[in-house]
């Protein structure tokens, strides 16, 4: 997203519009010895995002928050041009956002305002072949689950990410489950490239954020359903849970993802009827280290302790929702 000063909105949080100018914020905090929270994201806030500032403010003395729509995480057929844009309320909602720790009250530090050029200085183009410079991939890791779908997705995150932590050099970054793979894999990026700012450890996942009625996550993409299509939404998440009790009651992989299908056919159906048009991508289960699928046969039984993925995809008119369970051992990667 590039930005310009005479085109931002007020905002009593500073607005740090380059990387030369957020560095010289950063080296105060180093000097001031102060630890630093990040939370990236594309905008569009919801209370998802809020619910990892308010994370970031409980345990960092020092916050600050992304906003960068990253051209590169876009294939060509994908919503770059109209993927939304609310910079004014997303100011208005983090300026809200505060917590008290002991006798201090904490609020957002800046927010990192970055243009396309200062975070692609080679210039970036949607189409992988075309692009130049230098890229970072996750070699057998990005492939499953949403990478099947989206084969050039995790490249650009993983791109964008190494550069946003080489620039704002967090003590801890947030990241929510609803984009699990994603996190998992940003988490084993900083470990397999030894970073410093945020050491492995220091990558956190969020629980996911629901809408407190009927469970779907919140998802910036929301914002595209239509008032019929909202209605079919929640689908997702009922279909991965229909799947988790039946792991939970020992039944096989392969029956709890037919479990869930069946589910999101039955609401596909009723869909249809009220002109809403429903296409299942995917539901899966797969390993959390690996992210290999498990097999047919594994059960609960078989799986032990070990977390794993219970994941979907499903488009609802033009909205494409991703959502996951994860069943097994929580704490080992929700933390």
């Amino acid at each position: 997203m590039s930005t310009s000063i005479s085109t931002l909105p007020p905002s009593p949080i500073p607005l740090l519009t380059s990387v030369a100018s957020y560095r010289q914020w950063r080296q105060r905090a180093f000097d001031e010895g102060k630890s630093v929270g990040f939370v990236p994201t594309m905008g569009a806030l919801h209370d998802g995002h809020l619910s990892l500032v308010q994370r970031s403010l409980a345990e960092n003395e020092l916050t600050v928050l992304s906003i960068f729509v990253n051209p590169a995480q876009f294939a060509p057929h994908e919503d770059l041009a109209t993927y939304p844009r609310t910079l004014p309320g997303d100011l208005e909602l983090l300026t809200a956002q505060q917590v008290t720790v002991g006798e201090t009250v904490r609020k957002a530090s800046a927010i990192f305002l970055p243009s396309v050029q200062d975070m692609y200085p080679s210039g970036i183009s949607q189409d992988v072949s075309a692009q130049k410079g230098a890229f970072v991939e996750m070699k057998g890791y990005g492939h499953q689950m949403e990478g099947a779908s989206r084969p050039t997705f995790f490249r650009g995150v993983v791109t964008v990410v190494t550069k946003l932590f080489n620039v704002v050099q967090p003590t801890n970054a947030y990241f929510g489950q609803k984009d699990i793979q994603q996190a998992l894999l940003l988490r084993r990026l900083c470990k397999d490239l030894l970073f410093p700012h945020p050491e492995a450890d220091h990558v956190h996942i969020v629980p996911t954020t629901r809408d407190p009625n009927d469970g779907l996550a919140l998802s910036s993409r929301n914002a595209y359903l239509s008032a019929n299509e909202r209605k079919f939404a929640p689908v997702i998440y009922k279909a991965l849970q229909y799947a988790e009790s039946a792991w939970s009651n020992g039944q096989s992989k392969d029956r709890c993802v037919s479990k869930a299908i069946s589910v999101i056919d039955e609401v596909k159906a009723q869909a249809a009827i009220d002109g809403v048009d429903m296409r299942l991508d995917y539901i899966e289960m797969n390993d959390s280290e690996t992210f290999d699928v498990l097999d047919a046969s594994s059960n609960h039984q078989l799986a032990g302790d070990i977390p794993v993925i219970l994941s979907g995809a499903l488009w609802v008119g033009k909205t494409r929702l991703i959502d996951n369970i994860v069943v097994g051992d929580l704490k080992r990667i929700i933390r």
